[in-house]
């Protein structure tokens, strides 16, 4: 039987290119596969997948959703000429199965992995699909999911969970006296946190003596917000209130370890990561996000006791300031949200997904 060869399509965001890694590391690693990738230009697959030391190939694809309608009819006239080249990949690559994991470039590869009668795994995040995945959803030969309920959208779906780093499984219960809260919004950061926060945080230290806050707000917004932070008293020369603000945080299971509390949005590797550490949250899903998945990703979090859910478009200073309060002072519901939201983790997701592709390549025949 000769090597494994895996064709890895799609990325653009966090959400999408992270646990493509580890799919790609897993097949590596523990099935001897050549992994190579297929992105586009402008997304994070462009930095992560080579300095992961991983071959990527780029295609055009334009954008169809939440775009003008001449867009996507530019997008529409690219995508024949994005799924030529994608048959040309495979004919030169001749992987032994093609996994997409939506995202722009995911649709054609996958569409020519169709065309050419090669095996297709689709692995879907979120609990309601992206457009790539649910052009080709019904055609592909077997599909990973994070959710139950989004099993409708393919053939063969396996409920996998997302690929989550093992030291988020590895946190257990948190030891001390004091309280904090990790605020973050993903490497973006999330706008209507870093206005609202500065304005309620010296409130919430009041009426939680001992908390700790710490604010991470994206590149973007990270001046801005450290500005009002120090305008409002809470940062700043001589100030010990207690909270730490920063654009980015380097060890996020080391913060996830020591928070009682996360405030956050609610894309897909957000949520895999609250599981696996088992952390009660109050999530404000983005709004804009294609098919507002957030929302929905978070629907099941909150149905399962595991989170709070606030509306961005219903957010208000005070009405946060009360349901953070409220959260922080309950000990006995933060642990049994905590509890919930472990019993919705997937630990061992990335060795499952491993074994589906392998499985794909053998009942074709590899070799």
């Amino acid at each position: 039987m000769g090597t494994l060869r895996v064709l890895i399509a799609g990325g653009g965001t966090g959400g999408h290119v992270i646990p493509a890694l580890a799919i790609a590391r897993e097949l590596r690693d523990r099935h001897g596969a050549e992994v190579r990738f297929v992105g586009t230009a402008r997304g994070l697959e462009t930095r992560l997948v080579p300095e992961a030391g991983f071959p990527l190939e780029l295609i055009h694809v334009g954008q169809l959703k939440n775009v003008s309608l001449l867009t996507r009819v530019r997008t529409m006239l690219d995508l024949p000429l994005g799924v030529g080249r994608c048959v040309g990949l495979l004919r030169s690559f001749k992987p032994d199965v093609v996994v997409g994991v939506g995202g722009y470039a995911s649709g054609p590869a996958m569409m020519a992995a169709l065309l050419l009668r090669v095996p297709t795994l689709a692995f879907e995040p979120n609990a309601v699909p992206g457009l790539a995945n649910r052009l080709v959803g019904k055609w592909v030969s077997a599909a990973a999911v994070n959710f139950e309920e989004t099993q409708r959208y393919f053939r063969r779906a396996r409920v996998t969970g997302i690929p989550v780093r093992a030291e988020f499984f590895g946190i257990g219960k948190k030891l001390g006296q004091g309280k904090r809260l990790l605020v973050f919004g993903g490497s973006q950061g999330a706008r209507v946190l870093n206005e609202v926060m500065p304005t309620i945080v010296g409130r919430l230290l009041e009426a939680i003596p001992g908390l700790e806050i710490v604010h991470q707000t994206g590149g973007r917004h990270g001046v801005s917000t450290k500005e009002a932070y120090e305008r409002a008293g809470l940062i700043g020369e001589r100030v010990e209130r207690g909270v730490r603000v920063q654009p980015y945080l380097d060890d996020m299971p080391a913060e996830f370890a020591e928070a009682d509390l996360l405030l956050c949005r609610s894309g897909a590797s957000t949520m895999a990561e609250l599981a696996a550490a088992g952390k009660a949250s109050v999530l404000v899903p983005f709004p804009q996000a294609a098919d507002d998945h957030q929302r929905k990703n978070a629907d099941v979090f909150v149905t399962a006791g595991a989170a709070e859910l606030v509306v961005e478009s219903e957010l208000t200073p005070e009405g946060l300031l009360e349901v953070l309060r409220e959260l922080l002072a309950d000990d006995v519901r933060r642990e049994e949200m905590g509890t919930r939201a472990r019993g919705l983790a997937h630990p061992d997701a990335v060795q499952v997904i491993g074994e589906m592709v392998a499985g794909l390549a053998q009942g074709a025949g590899r070799g």
